[in-house]
């Protein structure tokens, strides 16, 4: 069993807890409103070196685990926050950091640590491929010293807000390979580059503040040196990313949980009917001790 520093973890809290002070409900509900990105809260957890945390110390990162990562999400939404808008930045690293050349760490590395770079998108999911992966449709072509891609992508978050995207496309047919998980191939995409010269981006309306997008390819094309890792293991690869996905959404949502029961409290203490708060009512009192229960 993993045994963690508790006064390190302490310590992210509080430092995290401190910078989210800065950026109250009323920052989060404008930001709603207008259906805007919160620049002003990425900014500053990029410079209070929040998320790069999990890049090693020398690339300019703080070098720290998945542990620590995800207690710093889970106290961005504990404080009321939207840490959607930052997350990507950190699985989407990991697809890089562990299998990329020392070429494109050395060099992609430090500038996503200092805020120079963003990479906060990742092209997976297809109109006609949900959960099944293995099934996409979008293709990769080596033609010389470049690979031509051609395709569509669906649900894909921040591109706006992102230089660089990880992308996950087949280089060879499906029926040409002996496992379906083979033939594919993952690659880190510059999107300042690529809008407008071969990849379209359609934002998709949405009832809530999730910018979400679909992406099409129409011979679009990117160096050769794009490619990470070697050519048709990028299922193996892109696993790195989305299995750091799932446990930093994961304890975002404790977070989230943590948020609800404060609120949840603070208005039971509150809300005052026929002379005295309904939080002194059982009835109100035990579903909200259960979803405390729950949640630690």
């Amino acid at each position: 069993m993993t045994e963690y520093n508790h006064e390190e973890l302490a310590a992210i809290r509080e430092g995290v807890r401190a910078l989210c002070a800065d950026f109250p409900a009323e920052y989060w509900r404008k930001i709603d409103e207008e259906k805007g990105f919160p620049e002003a809260f990425v900014k500053a957890m990029t410079e209070a070196g929040w998320l790069s945390a999990m890049i090693p110390e020398a690339f300019g990162g703080s070098g720290l685990g998945l542990a620590e990562a995800s207690v710093i999400l889970e106290e961005v939404n504990a404080c009321g926050g939207n840490s959607g808008t930052i997350h990507g930045q950190m699985y989407n690293m990991f697809t890089l950091l562990r299998n990329g050349s020392d070429e494109q760490k050395s060099y992609y590395l430090p500038k996503l640590a200092s805020g120079e770079l963003r990479l906060q998108s990742m092209g997976v999911t297809e109109p006609t491929t949900g959960t099944d992966t293995t099934k996409i449709k979008t293709t990769a072509v080596r033609r010389g010293d470049k690979y031509v891609i051609n395709g569509q992508k669906v649900w894909i978050s921040r591109v706006q807000h992102s230089d660089l995207m990880i992308l996950l496309a087949r280089t060879t047919p499906l029926a040409e390979v002996k496992k379906k998980s083979e033939g594919m191939s993952i690659f880190l995409v510059d999107l300042r580059e690529a809008i407008g010269n071969g990849l379209t981006v359609q934002p998709i309306a949405n009832l809530v503040n999730h910018e979400t997008n679909e992406l099409f390819f129409d011979n679009l094309e990117i160096p050769a040196s794009s490619l990470i890792g070697e050519e048709g293991k990028g299922f193996r690869y892109i696993l790195d990313g989305l299995n750091a996905e799932r446990t930093l959404i994961a304890a975002e949502c404790i977070g989230d949980g943590r948020w609800f029961v404060e609120k949840a409290s603070q208005y039971a203490r509150d809300r005052v009917v026929f002379g005295r708060p309904i939080g002194q009512n059982q009835g109100v009192q035990f579903p909200i001790a259960e979803a405390h229960i729950e949640i630690e």
